[in-house]
């Protein structure tokens, strides 16, 4: 459990110790703000030349523009030099116009020191939460970076897949798809460590550059397919990053671009996984009805087991956000035995990741969301006790239905011990699900707000 003094979540102040079966917080007897990583060591006062020891900028506390400062840059220093979470910033942000306090969110914050938006709307109500000259801010917004490039400024425009009737570009060979496919899996490797918020630029120009290739290049039939189904996978990958930093319509639109590609290939199972992850998002989107009917479409019966057993496993989690229970447990019992049929079986290399733990979770998010807490936990409990710590953002996100179901089973306590680790485990992962899911734990938790280690992890995150 991570103890240093110095960390971007509201549970800077606290250490974590291990007391029997529950986390207890404590107050950290450390100095405020000590930082050792980079090349400036931070202490109250202000910042230092490691090497030096020489003051080189001014304190995180001062309270005008630094010169240059961008926006995003100098919203986050004053925060911290208020010692405020961002939760804490999003409310007096609000009650320094008098908006009801979920008017802003932890996530606008985040976005907001991210430079991934501009709060141009809140911009006086911001200089009077944070007690400094609207002047100032305006400055700082002049120096704020052009917003984030979206896939419309990738990729050309009409159809993106449509060849060009006079093709200027180079000979496209194997060796140039295998180079492709290479970079693809490297970018889903990273997507197992790295959240969307870090990886959705280099995605992005990794799939304009594949679409290039396919559009300009010079190929055979043969390889021209062979592309379009390179396309597709980075499709589904990219569109994953691009959700889970966040950016759904920006997703939806890469996902259909995979479809296509994939279509045009007639790749029937990569068609499936693509209408699968479409599905999921969907489901997890309040549009769960039209979630269900796409992961029911991408189903074919000829696809390798694994692929079958993805898909259902997608088809169930639709289900379940349908509030169709029945159907949800008998499509996890499909996607058991598919998985089951899967030894021994070539799978495609895009599903590497699809095992029976993973099924597992899903299994007890199922029951978690269908309110049997007596199922979820033992499950969650047993899969999480050996899931890879290198995976924060999945073990982050699978932690928060934990918590949820300790709840569910009347354990305020653990829920709140879940709770405070899911926290600090996600306090520098750029991905708008954890900032939900959290979210979702905390507002689960005011039915316990007079338990005493319950108000202390809800005092932390106000």
């Amino acid at each position: 459990m991570p103890t240093g003094r110095f960390r971007r979540h509201p549970f800077a102040r606290y250490r974590f110790s291990r007391r029997c079966s529950s986390t207890e917080l404590r107050p950290n007897p450390g100095p405020p703000f000590t930082r050792s990583r980079g090349p400036f060591v931070c202490h109250g006062s202000g910042l230092t030349d490691a090497c030096t020891a020489a003051p080189c900028r001014p304190a995180v506390g001062h309270t005008g523009r630094m010169h240059g400062e961008s926006l995003a840059h100098m919203i986050r220093r004053l925060r911290i030099a208020k010692r405020w979470s961002q939760q804490r910033l999003a409310v007096e942000i609000c009650r320094a116009v008098g908006m009801p306090v979920d008017s802003l969110t932890r996530g606008d914050i985040y976005r907001y020191e991210k430079g991934k938006r501009t709060p141009r709307d809140w911009l006086p109500a911001l200089a009077l939460a944070l007690g400094v000259p609207l002047e100032e801010f305006e400055a700082a917004l002049a120096t704020q970076s052009v917003a984030p490039q979206t896939v419309d400024d990738f990729l050309p425009e009409g159809e993106p897949l449509a060849p060009l009737k006079t093709k200027q570009g180079r000979r496209v060979g194997m060796g140039d798809v295998e180079g492709l496919a290479g970079r693809i899996h490297g970018l889903r490797l990273a997507d197992d460590v790295l959240a969307g918020g870090d990886l959705i630029g280099p995605a992005l120009r990794e799939l304009r550059s594949a679409v290039k290739l396919y559009r300009e290049g010079s190929h055979t039939d043969e390889i021209g397919n062979a592309l379009l189904c390179q396309i597709g996978e980075l499709a589904q990958i990219t569109g994953f990053i691009a959700a889970d930093a966040g950016r759904q319509d920006e997703a939806q639109r890469i996902y259909q671009l995979g479809l296509s590609a994939a279509k045009q290939a007639n790749a029937e199972t990569l068609v499936g996984n693509l209408a699968g992850s479409l599905a999921y998002m969907w489901s997890n989107n309040g549009e769960a009805v039209k979630a269900v009917q796409i992961a029911t479409a991408g189903l074919t019966d000829d696809a390798p087991p694994k692929a079958r057993a993805l898909a259902l496993d997608r088809l169930a989690w639709a289900h379940t956000q349908a509030h169709e229970p029945q159907p949800a447990m008998r499509a996890l019992a499909q996607a058991r035995e598919a998985l089951d049929e899967s030894d021994g079986e070539e799978s495609p290399p895009y599903l590497y990741w699809v095992s029976h733990d993973e099924l597992t979770v899903m299994e007890s998010r199922v029951y978690t969301e269908l309110h049997k807490p007596l199922r979820a936990v033992p499950i969650l409990q047993r899969v999480l006790s050996r899931y890879d710590v290198t995976r924060t953002r999945e073990l982050a996100l699978y932690s928060s239905w934990l918590a949820i179901a300790y709840a569910d089973a009347n354990e305020p306590e653990e829920s709140a011990a879940t709770a405070a680790r899911v926290i600090a485990m996600s306090g520098d992962i750029a991905s708008e699900r954890i900032t939900e899911r959290i979210q979702t734990v905390v507002e689960r938790l005011q039915e316990f707000a007079s338990v005493p280690e319950v108000r202390e992890v809800l005092e932390a995150v106000a």
